[in-house]
């Protein structure tokens, strides 16, 4: 039974489960159009994300840009020969960022964006509706950032991330094949595929703070070189509440004396957001065209246990869940050709690893190699004004034979659920830029 309840709080904590899940990489809409490119250009105020050194080349007296992304994803898992497809609703990763001239070499702003976010609804009645049934995530960070132009061709940023973020989950207690057994020998009949008993997981993870901080080095007229590095943070749900919801009346009074000292329980759970170091290259060969290749590192590797903890009286429950995630790459290419003076064209593409291991795959996260494709444009009515637009399409490359196993609550048995997965999802992102 305790195994079985820490399964369901994992997914409490899964604001950074899984890199290319979770991890947001939809922050700007003229970027997605680029592979999400930018560590190594020169983006005004939306540098404060990709590498805050970037602001210091603005060379205007106030930068703004604001983008929205609708993510319409679909996964499916195959168990049993049968296959089953999430309904989930769109997440809408956002950022704002507003940027100001001080001095000629010296900058500062503030960015309000999403670095985590999503949701997945894979139905209350499901084989692995114990592993999970849905899941909705927010994350919003503000990260207030300073930039200074250290040599006209050198320049260095940092700003202070300050994140915390919502989750609600769902998932069952119970499966409806365990509690069939149980209550066939009591005359009840129970089909299998319905889930007796489902546990809400709800909390808000307390403020933490992290720094972002880079670098940016124009070698050449030709050639930019760009780093940067997010720092680790621990997000933690202090008090989290538990709340278990029965099919019926029938299965209530037949299984709340072994899951009525979890209802409205409190809990606290902890995590890492893992630490990022980015590295990127901008060439321009000709006036026209720029074409950028980003690195992204994530140290996923610091993510080695879940830590949960109950309130008083269930402190029995408390465990350490090993996760033993490896840490991940994420490369970025991205090119644009500016085909007049008020209209640009982009081209990008992404490929994102997988830091899940095959042998711990839970269906909340389902963790795959990503190949994502993007094109975009950005127009200009009048000189002070861009209208952005990009359309980034995210192919999962699939995980057979991924699984994952837990005890099963009734039984005391262990069980393990084996399925061959795949996802998708189109991204598409509109965004406004003004300075002056």
């Amino acid at each position: 039974m305790k195994k079985f309840i820490i399964f369901a709080v994992m997914a409490t904590l899964a604001l950074g489960a899984s890199a290319e899940g979770y991890q947001v990489n939809s922050l700007s809409a003229k970027q997605n159009g680029m592979g999400h490119t930018g560590v190594a250009q020169k983006l005004g105020a939306e540098s404060m994300i990709f590498n805050p050194a970037g602001m210091a080349f603005m060379n205007r007296t106030i930068d703004f840009s604001g983008s929205f992304t609708a993510i319409f994803s679909s996964a499916s898992a195959v168990y049993n020969e049968t296959k089953y497809t999430t309904d989930s609703d769109p997440s809408t990763p956002m950022a704002f960022n507003l940027g100001f001239n001080i001095y000629k070499n010296l900058k500062a702003g503030v960015s309000f964006y999403t670095p985590y976010g999503s949701g997945i609804n894979w139905g209350e009645n499901w084989p692995m509706a114990v592993m999970n049934q849905s899941v909705k995530l927010k994350a919003f960070t503000v990260q207030p950032t300073v930039a200074w132009r250290i040599l006209p061709n050198l320049s260095i940023g940092a700003g202070a991330m300050v994140t915390w973020g919502t989750v609600d989950m769902n998932k069952g207690l119970i499966s409806g094949e365990s509690f069939g057994m149980v209550a066939g020998a009591a005359g009840v009949q129970w089909p299998a595929s319905a889930t007796p008993a489902s546990i809400n997981l709800s909390g808000k993870a307390a403020v933490t703070v992290g720094i972002n901080v880079g670098a940016m080095w124009d070698i050449s007229d030709k050639v930019t070189i760009g780093a940067s590095f997010r720092s680790q943070m621990n997000l933690k749900v202090k008090k989290g509440i538990a709340s278990v919801n029965y099919a019926n009346a029938t299965v209530q009074a037949m299984l709340q004396d072994k899951l009525g000292l979890i209802d409205q329980a409190n809990f606290t759970a902890a995590m890492p957001a893992p630490a990022v170091w980015n590295l990127g290259v901008a060439y321009k060969p000709v006036s026209k065209l720029l074409l950028a290749l980003d690195l992204q590192l994530t140290q996923w590797d610091a993510y080695k246990s879940l830590d949960v903890e109950f309130a008083l009286p269930v402190t029995a429950f408390d465990q350490h869940i090993p996760k033993n995630y490896k840490a991940s790459m994420l490369y970025k290419l991205g090119a644009q050709y500016s085909l007049t003076d008020r209209f640009d064209l982009r081209l990008g593409l992404m490929v994102d690893t997988t830091p899940v291991q095959l042998d711990n795959f839970n269906p909340e996260t389902p963790g795959m190699t990503r190949i994502s494709p993007s094109v975009g444009f950005s127009f200009r009515p009048v000189k002070f004004l861009s209208i952005d637009a990009a359309l980034l399409y995210v192919a999962g490359l699939g995980r057979d034979g991924a699984s994952v196993t837990t005890t099963d609550m009734l039984t005391q048995q262990p069980v393990t659920y084996t399925a061959n997965y795949s996802i998708s999802a189109w991204n598409p992102s509109i965004g406004v830029s003004l300075h002056f």
